[in-house]
């Protein structure tokens, strides 16, 4: 059977459909499937099994023996997860005034403009998205989209067949959470995307109107960003451990998850003694706060793509020779703390900032796994942590990123190996979505 010609069936809630796949990839095995069996309806995933564990009768169409399709030389894997991401700006525009101009526009402007994304990400596989902060309400209003979505389409199939041109089939979108605005202080770095903590009482008031306005996590900002001229982090911390712990504290005291951009030894110390759920980014990690992540199993996401993006680009962004080198320098530094981070167990998680200087929606959230893999990542190592290990530590609400009984039925299915290279990603597949296939945004015939 060639790339182009396989022709997934349709599954409904009450048409099960029933592959055989020869690599299976379950979002958090450290090997493959092979041979596996799986059966899934629009809802979920019925059942995963190996080679002889055939499903059970009830799990599939009356009188079904074999499977609908037998696709010996096709790898199934899990939807992706975006774990990084900041859907109200557009990361793939190098032009800077046209990337200030963007900004100046509405709320309602940005949220428009953020909508195609959407299904942009789902057609490249990516069916799930944890934004990482805007103080303009595009996040929010884009997981409120999900929600109702999510809560149509479960009405329109609730106890009955879910046939396609329902809500949950004309209309799919990536789940989305987001935390709103993140948390910074008055005049440091953040501000555009962020309130800052001056504006309440305490700590624990600001974590109360996050979540009063609809967070789904909460988005601290302890540090500031790198120096690219001087090739490190040249400013303060911006938060006390203490705050940092106030505002974990608050955040589990009301359900949420925090997740905390830092960067520099000494910024990443207290969001780690402050016990933040993930730090994201993290450059200038040591390797004794790569051991306490993995001890307090605080995941971490190291978004390559902001600063590979600076070398790629390095004539548009101004860069000289001396500064292009202190980039090269620091992602040299960041692909050894990955690949020790991966040998000692610590909860890699990806996520591509997408959104960020040149870092486009999508393609660069590819573009990162691949950089993963070129810092010392097994490819089965960067799906994992795109999928299972996204899902099982990070708290999302609905039950995604593995290829197990019970979770929806949001898978890839791809001719091009990814266990070869993540690379092999990029090549045309075909995304399922609840059941249905969808054609892919790369190549529009499929598969």
């Amino acid at each position: 059977m060639s790339a182009t010609s396989v022709n997934l069936p349709e599954a409904s809630r009450d048409r099960p459909v029933w592959l055989r796949v020869g690599t299976l990839l379950d979002g958090t095995s450290t090997t493959p499937r092979r041979s596996a069996h799986v059966v899934y309806d629009a809802t979920e995933i019925r059942f995963v099994g190996d080679e002889g564990q055939t499903p059970p009768r009830e799990l599939v169409r009356e009188g079904q023996a074999m499977p609908d399709l037998d696709l010996p030389e096709f790898t199934l894997l899990p939807g992706l997860i975006e774990a990084h991401a900041h859907l109200f700006l557009e990361g793939g525009e190098l032009n800077a005034e046209r990337r200030a101009a963007y900004l100046r526009q509405t709320p309602a402007q940005l949220l428009a403009a953020a909508q195609p994304r959407l299904e942009k990400l789902i057609r490249l596989g990516i069916t799930a998205v944890r934004d990482a902060g805007d103080k303009d309400g595009v996040g929010l209003a884009l997981s409120r989209q999900y929600k109702s979505w999510r809560a149509e389409a479960d009405l329109a199939g609730a106890g009955a067949n879910t046939p396609a041109g329902s809500p949950c089939h004309a209309d799919p979108r990536p789940y989305v959470d987001s935390p709103g605005a993140a948390i910074h202080h008055q005049g440091r770095y953040g501000s555009f995307m962020a309130d800052p903590l001056e504006q309440y009482a305490s700590p624990e008031a600001c974590v109360a109107a996050r979540v009063a306005a609809g967070a789904d996590r909460i988005k601290l900002i302890p540090t500031g960003i790198i120096n690219f001229k001087k090739g490190a982090v040249t400013t303060e911390p911006q938060m006390t451990t203490d705050e940092v712990a106030r505002l974990v504290a608050a955040a589990r005291a009301l359900g949420r998850q925090t997740f905390a951009h830092a960067s520099g030894d000494a910024g990443i110390e207290r969001a780690i003694e402050g016990g933040v759920d993930s730090v994201e980014h993290g450059f200038f990690l040591r390797d004794d706060q790569l051991a306490k992540l993995r001890d307090r199993q605080i995941a971490w996401v190291p978004t390559f793509a902001p600063v590979q993006k600076q070398i790629d680009h390095a004539a548009i962004m101004g860069w000289d020779a001396e500064e292009v080198g202190h980039l090269r320098r620091i992602l040299e530094q960041h692909a050894a703390s990955l690949a020790k981070a991966h040998a000692l167990g610590v909860l890699i998680v990806a996520g591509s900032d997408a959104g960020s200087y040149g870092v486009a929606h999508g393609l660069d959230f590819l573009y990162e796994l691949e950089l993963m893999e070129r810092a010392g990542l097994p490819p089965w190592a960067a799906i994992n942590a795109a999928t299972g290990t996204s899902a099982g530590r990070l708290g999302y609400k609905e039950k995604f990123g593995r290829i197990a009984p019970g979770h929806l039925s949001r898978f890839i299915v791809t001719a091009h190996a990814p266990l070869t290279t993540v690379a092999n990603l990029r090549l045309p597949r075909r995304v399922v979505f609840d059941g249905k296939p969808l054609a892919s945004s790369i190549d529009p015939t499929g598969l």
